[in-house]
């Protein structure tokens, strides 16, 4: 044991050592310690002012204390209804709740309210969380917005410039309106920090009413091709490229990540979004690049025959002409998030992309 500073001679808070270990969160542990739970080299503590080490033999209710997991990180499709929240004093659903059943114990990164949708980041590791969550991460959050109300490129300055509302002020917002839609609008709204209700506050302090909002980035994570509910790990080499975190023994040890779970009725398999499938570039504007290889530019696996089969082939293949490899989320023949929300599903699933202005052909059956 050591001293009662946060981290000394390379210990850590008992807390902290028994949330990463995913017995509790931190506050339960503290109640757990205070409740004479806890031991440390066979002593009951009684506070939680205490850092340990990997030398200290710690047991919980008389049980050894597992090893601490190396830091992981899941990309979450939040749908509307969910409250993130461990537990919701008015009984409301939770995120928590509705999660696999093989998950580790997990705390979100940020928010998103109970009428908010998209990506929400949750992780295994309670430093991770402050890190992404802090401001000066300046990560860029990026949101896709329908609004009621009228409103023109001009009436939408005063975000770029920064608003008060209620006596707070918000910082600059990056805003384009993509489109009008009867009596709403569609917006891209995007900043770097994480208020309570900013954006819907923001909007309605311009005379629009926020009636749907989709988190579709955080920072170089992305929303992608997830469906509401699903749920799909970040794998640790994009960890270590993006953060720098998980280069540890224990992180080597880890076992690789779970493939991607379908929410409870969904329909068929989600489909894989590469080697580093809703991850962009870690840059000044992170999440707003590249979201990596398409995800339906792939080669066919059995190919049809001749005839109608052939000609609804080559058609699917003409479609994915634009999308050349490496191509970007932003190249003119790849829609945006707002266009696939109501166009539906890309490009057939066998489509591959024309690397030239030669038509596909499909490959003749072999003989058996």
């Amino acid at each position: 044991m050591t001293g009662t500073a946060d981290s000394v001679g390379g210990g850590e808070r008992i807390a902290r050592r028994m949330a990463r270990a995913g017995v509790a969160s931190r506050r339960m542990a503290e109640a757990m310690i205070a409740e004479g739970r806890v031991a440390v080299n066979g002593r009951v503590i009684a506070s939680p002012a205490l850092n340990v080490t990997d030398q200290d033999k710690i047991t919980v209710d008389g049980r050894p204390l597992a090893a601490a997991e190396p830091a992981r990180l899941w990309r979450y499709y939040k749908p509307l209804g969910l409250v993130t929240s461990e537990r919701d004093e008015k009984g409301r659903e939770t995120v928590f709740a509705h999660l696999p059943e093989d998950m580790p114990r997990v705390v979100s990164v940020g928010r998103l309210d109970l009428n908010s949708e998209g990506l929400l980041l949750l992780t295994n590791d309670g430093a991770l969380k402050r890190r992404l969550e802090l401001p000066t991460t300046g990560w860029l959050r990026k949101y896709r917005v329908r609004a009621h109300g009228a409103a023109d490129d001009a009436a939408l300055e005063p975000l770029r410039r920064g608003v008060v509302v209620d006596g707070e002020r918000f910082q600059p917002m990056t805003v384009t309106l993509d489109r009008t839609q009867g009596a709403n609008l569609w917006l891209t709204v995007s900043l770097r920090e994480g208020r309570n209700r900013e954006v819907r506050r923001a909007l309605d302090a311009v005379g629009l009413t926020v009636n749907r909002l989709i988190r579709v980035s955080y920072g170089p994570f992305q929303l992608g091709d997830l469906e509401p509910g699903a749920v799909e790990e970040v794998r640790p080499k994009v960890l270590r490229e993006q953060l720098g975190v998980g280069t540890g023994p224990a992180a080597k040890a880890s076992r690789a990540p779970a493939p991607r779970r379908k929410p409870a009725g969904a329909g068929s398999e989600p489909r894989s979004g590469g080697k580093a499938a809703g991850v962009g570039p870690a840059g000044k504007d992170a999440g707003a690049g590249p979201a990596g290889k398409d995800a339906g530019a792939r080669l066919a696996g059995k190919a049809a025959g001749a005839g109608a089969r052939a000609k609804s082939r080559s058609k699917a293949a003409a479609a994915g002409a634009g999308l050349r490899r490496g191509g970007t989320a932003g190249d003119e023949a790849s829609p945006t998030y707002s266009q696939r929300l109501q166009l539906g599903p890309g490009p057939a699933r066998g489509a591959r992309p024309r690397r030239s202005g030669k038509p596909l052909t499909p490959t003749p059956r072999r003989p058996k």
